[in-house]
């Protein structure tokens, strides 16, 4: 009995370490090297804890029904931070180690407003350049611009509901330059995406809508920036059409 509220007790508090690794760091509390190392240690603890508590299920299964209870929960707290740390790992592992991806590799849509927010931020809001172009092309060919047969103004009417409907901070809307400028912050470790939507008309009267979503911090964005840009354009068809 005593052997699982332990075993409880050091779950619950390897998976608080590795919860609030990011919190501490989005609240200013710790810096983001202690968050990322509080993280790692969390996730190791958690690994070898569900592994405990998994064989320590075995074990007790003689033992009182608390005695049980206490491990399985163990299990399943372990389990979910294991989960998500081995999820997260795989992730890095299979996605190019860059931060800044287009669907115009040629002419990548720029940031003007956004440039005064990203004054401090470790990655510059200049495109990456040529080797973040190959490795985009080579893991992510799916990313291109969309074109629609409607007025530009009605995209980009389209495009600000979309922006609105994900909570992004909207930091500009130019209709004249047909250009949105928008950031979103990401809820654990609070790290702020920007993203840039450009809409040119075509020479049919149509629109065509490209995007571009870099990160502020981080040689890797562990493939989120693809994603979002993937999601957006979608919605934004599904929206329309």
């Amino acid at each position: 009995m005593v052997y699982a509220r332990i075993l409880l007790y050091l779950s619950v508090a390897a998976s608080f370490v590795f919860l609030i690794s990011g919190y501490g760091y989005q609240w200013n509390i710790w810096s983001l090297g202690t968050g990322f190392t509080l993280l790692r240690y969390g996730a190791y603890a958690a690994i070898g804890l569900a592994v405990i508590s998994l064989v320590s299920i075995w074990f007790l299964r003689k033992s009182s029904a608390r005695a049980i209870i206490y491990a399985v929960f163990s299990f399943i707290l372990t389990g979910i931070v294991s989960g998500t740390a081995l999820y997260w790992q795989h992730q890095a592992g299979h996605v190019p180690p860059i931060h800044d991806i287009t669907t115009d590799m040629e002419n990548p849509p720029e940031f003007f407003a956004m440039v005064r927010l990203r004054a401090d931020a470790p990655n510059p809001p200049e495109y990456a350049g040529a080797e973040t172009s190959q490795l985009q092309r080579a893991y992510y060919p799916h990313i291109e611009p969309v074109y629609f047969e409607m007025d530009l103004q009605e995209v980009i009417d389209a495009a600000v509901m979309v922006v609105v409907r994900r909570g992004w901070d909207i930091v500009a809307v130019n209709r004249k330059e047909g250009r949105i400028e928008a950031t979103e912050k990401l809820p654990w470790f609070g790290f702020k995406d920007d993203v840039v939507l450009r809409f040119t008309e075509t020479e049919d009267g149509g629109t065509r809508v490209d995007m571009r979503s870099k990160s502020r911090v981080g040689r890797s964005d562990i493939g989120v920036n693809a994603k979002r840009i993937d999601r957006f354009l979608r919605d934004l068809e599904y929206s329309i059409l």
